[in-house]
């Protein structure tokens, strides 16, 4: 224990000190003579008060088998490191307010997703927002294709929330888009949150009474998909979703590129749900066949067999027909699944699913799948009480121990020093390409927040942990750098604030390229150097 003399008896303890000494002094000259030394009266001194340090309130302990922290292999932060070169692509122009005081609300263009539509030779990129741009295969050309946040579609887009985790999600191009006299031709689809409620909901939570806000898909018909801004009428609605709270909500959507026509997967959109929001998920929806929350979907979007009747429900689904399961379930027990891809050679549908306090994660998806959530994030099983000030940890025990569940091929625990404070997985690429060659049979994926990119060889036999994992890092202008550094450069040379995070998204174009978007400057960035696409529209 450390002991402290108050700064207000300094001067008066230095005098007491002084006067002491001078009597010892005196003392001892009387004391030598043998002549009796009188005594002189005492100085009273002020008793000085001790500080003591307060205790310390003791840090909870978490059990023995509970963790924050259950990977004790840590990703190389040298070992391993792939760099591949980066470039500037294009450029989304500002969204939102512009005269904000909060940059939430205008500046740089809340990227999302990148797809490729071959039939026009766009790309495509939309804004959190509510704009969806075209961009040209060389990324000279961006153009508003259509704005969701137009008034006169009504769709009350909510993007109100500060933590902007719901807006104008995801969207999806009919792979008939550009083929006239086909059931797709000119139809593309979008996800997005609306603050207008008014309509009744298709699904709805567990607890009815909460009704924060609804989720739509809803179904866009171009009459000339080839020109440069949308000139069709407005969309038609195919699914709401009443959302208990205002996390976890809009996810993916994306058909299987790999499908072709006769195939039973051909126009079948997939749908990721996020399970409605509140930490330790108290409703079970995830795991509750009954719910849509959690889950990946599995639509026609052209059929008409649903409930509603505006959309179809494939009879190879999983759960088509079973009652008291929702025929539209293609798999389930998932937290928030940020992105899905497919594996051009196997043909694996993979998703990242976001984790609660400790595990993020890679799964293949495969009909009627059990991920676990809420009963287990990654491998471990889920403790849902908070236990602070750490959060809801994981048990050590039997992991993997749920022969039902399917566990992930690649994990990480947000714990891991190569992120920051606040992790969240996103992906996904299986680069199947030989254009840039370093990323070939690699499987991409990344961290939202750090920017941080990573991947693992995806031939090689996977049952989770984070000892696969390796980095990559880019080239740019000679010099070996981040995502994060680079977003960080531009911000300064806009004349925008530093921030703390990249929000980082991944995209994929023809001939194998792979773009890098974030939510902080509004930039495209192209991998490798390989020259770019060429195309004339069908």
């Amino acid at each position: 224990m450390k002991f402290h003399w108050p700064r207000r008896y300094d001067r008066r303890a230095t005098t007491g000190a002084t006067l002491c000494i001078t009597c010892i002094a005196v003392a001892l000259l009387f004391s030598c003579n043998d002549v009796a030394a009188p005594q002189p009266t005492p100085t009273p001194e002020a008793t000085p008060t001790l500080t003591v340090a307060p205790t310390p309130t003791p840090m909870p302990t978490l059990a023995p088998n509970l963790s924050m922290d259950p990977l004790p292999d840590r990703i190389p932060q040298t070992v391993g490191v792939i760099e591949v070169p980066i470039s500037d692509f294009a450029r989304l122009p500002d969204s939102g307010d512009p005269e904000a005081d909060d940059e939430r609300d205008g500046g740089p263009a809340l990227m999302m997703l990148l797809v490729d539509e071959p039939g026009t030779c766009r790309l495509f990129v939309n804004d959190f927002r509510g704009p969806l741009h075209s961009v040209s295969y060389d990324g000279r050309t961006v153009e508003l294709y259509v704005d969701l946040g137009d008034p006169k579609w009504n769709l009350n887009l909510d993007v109100s929330d500060k933590a902007r985790d719901f807006g104008f999600a995801s969207f999806a191009f009919h792979p008939q888009f550009n083929q006239p006299g086909t059931p797709g031709f000119g139809k593309f689809y979008t996800f997005l949150e609306t603050s207008n409620k008014a309509p009744k909901a298709d699904f709805k939570p567990w607890n009815e009474t909460q009704d924060h806000f609804d989720t739509v898909l809803l179904e866009w018909t171009a009459r000339n998909p080839g020109t440069a801004v949308y000139d069709g009428g407005p969309p038609r609605e195919l699914i709401r979703i009443q959302q208990p709270h205002r996390y976890h909500n809009s996810g993916h959507m994306a058909f299987n590129p790999l499908a072709s026509p006769g195939d039973s997967d051909f126009g079948i959109l997939y749908v990721g749900t996020g399970d409605g929001g509140l930490p330790g998920a108290p409703y079970g929806h995830a795991l509750n066949l009954s719910y849509i929350y959690g889950k990946v979907l599995r639509i026609d979007p052209l059929g008409s067999n649903s409930a509603n009747g505006r959309y179809g429900i494939p009879e190879d689904n999983p759960y088509a027909g079973e009652p008291g399961r929702l025929g539209e379930v293609y798999a389930y027990g998932l937290r928030n699944p940020q992105r899905f891809g497919w594996d051009s050679r196997t043909g694996d549908l993979l998703v990242t699913d976001i984790g609660q306090n400790v595990m993020e994660e890679i799964s293949i998806v495969s009909p009627g799948a059990n991920l676990g959530w809420s009963r287990w994030e990654g491998s471990f099983r889920f403790h849902p009480t908070r236990i602070a000030p750490y959060g809801r940890p994981v048990y050590l025990d039997d992991p993997r121990g749920d022969p039902s569940v399917t566990y992930p091929i690649v994990e990480f625990d947000q714990s891991d020093p190569v992120f920051k404070a606040a992790v969240a997985i996103t992906g996904i690429v299986v680069y199947r390409d030989d254009a840039i060659p370093e990323l070939t049979d690699k499987l991409l994926f990344g961290d939202i927040v750090s920017g941080e990119v990573l991947y693992v060889h995806v031939d090689r036999p996977h049952d989770g942990g984070q000892d696969q994992i390796r980095r990559i890092l880019f080239i740019h202008e000679g010099e070996t750098t981040t995502l994060l550094q680079l977003v960080q450069e531009t911000r300064l040379q806009q004349g925008l604030s530093e921030i703390p995070r990249a929000d980082l998204r991944f995209g994929t174009g023809p001939d194998g390229q792979v773009f890098l978007l974030n939510k902080r400057d509004g930039v495209i960035r192209r991998l490798g150097e390989s020259p770019y696409s060429t195309c004339e529209p069908s």
